[in-house]
């Protein structure tokens, strides 16, 4: 009953101090009626300008989700000085990967186009995915196809992971187990392994420039503790600025599911993060 109290009291001093956050709804990023593109922005009109703006990709198995389940995520970020954009993008069965990670790299455009509205710097973005999302995002940074769709370079500054499904896809689906996981999977990357290896963003990592945060669970799926490390290994012997981070206790949901408090450990690490790869040159 008490340790229920506190989360209530938490939760509460959450929304109360969130107040001040202002948030601009369903904003089309790539002009046209599709719900699956459009994007939310959490932001402070406190006369500061110029702050780092970070893009957040959901999870959900590149079948499900959307931008309003982590409204506590835009706000949460924007108390503490980050601008945060929260994107949907479109979804299996009606997509498959590649018009997923279009949709995302037209979403990073936008933000480099518009954020300077939102009291932000288009050279100071930063792309954080949870699970599915985190694939979505490392593809787009990796894969040097998506934003030349778009016509921009990639404006990506630093990048955070957290628990990242589907790094290397050929891998996993190669060996996984004939389930309704696999079978949803195949919807988003067919049956053919050659696709799976075209969609494995561990496949373009000589293309990563940029630092990186990564972050998995304990407790988390045997894919995700194999190939996050794998990434890290792979980033450092490339001298490309890279952190990792085990978190003790934690399954895959819980990974983003903590973050719903504005105190969890995460905040301060990827503040960090953010505060010190903007002010790099």
């Amino acid at each position: 009953m008490i340790k229920y109290l506190v989360l209530v009291m938490l939760l509460f001093q959450t929304i109360i101090s969130s107040a001040q956050v202002k948030t601009a709804k369903n904003i089309s990023y790539a002009n046209n009626s599709e719900v699956g593109n459009t994007l939310n922005v959490f932001y402070k009109n406190d006369g500061v300008k110029d702050k780092p703006v970070l893009i957040f990709i959901h999870g959900g198995s590149w079948s499900s989700g959307k931008k309003e389940t982590y409204w506590w995520l835009g706000r949460n970020f924007a108390r503490k000085g980050v601008v945060t954009v929260i994107i949907n993008y479109s979804l299996a069965p009606n997509a498959q990967y590649e018009k997923m990670g279009n949709d995302c790299a037209l979403a990073v455009k936008w933000v480099q186009e518009n954020i300077t509205n939102y009291t932000a710097s288009p050279k100071k973005i930063f792309v954080m995915g949870h699970s599915a999302g985190a694939h979505l995002g490392e593809l787009i940074n990796a894969d040097p196809k998506y934003f030349q769709h778009t016509g921009i370079k990639n404006p990506i500054k630093g990048v955070i992971l957290n628990d990242p499904f589907g790094l290397d896809m050929k891998e996993y689906l190669s060996t996984a187990e004939k389930d309704d996981f696999y079978f949803d999977f195949i919807r988003t990357f067919t049956d053919k392994p050659a696709v799976w290896k075209l969609a494995s963003p561990l496949d373009y990592v000589n293309n990563i420039k940029n630092p990186h945060l990564l972050f998995y669970g304990s407790k988390t799926y045997g894919a995700i503790k194999l190939q996050t490390p794998r990434l890290y290994e792979k980033l450092k012997e490339n001298n490309i600025p890279v952190e990792i981070k085990e978190i003790k206790g934690k399954s895959h949901v819980p990974m983003i599911s903590q973050m719903i408090f504005g105190g969890n450990d995460l905040y301060k690490d990827i503040v960090e993060f953010i505060t010190n790869v903007s002010s790099s040159k």
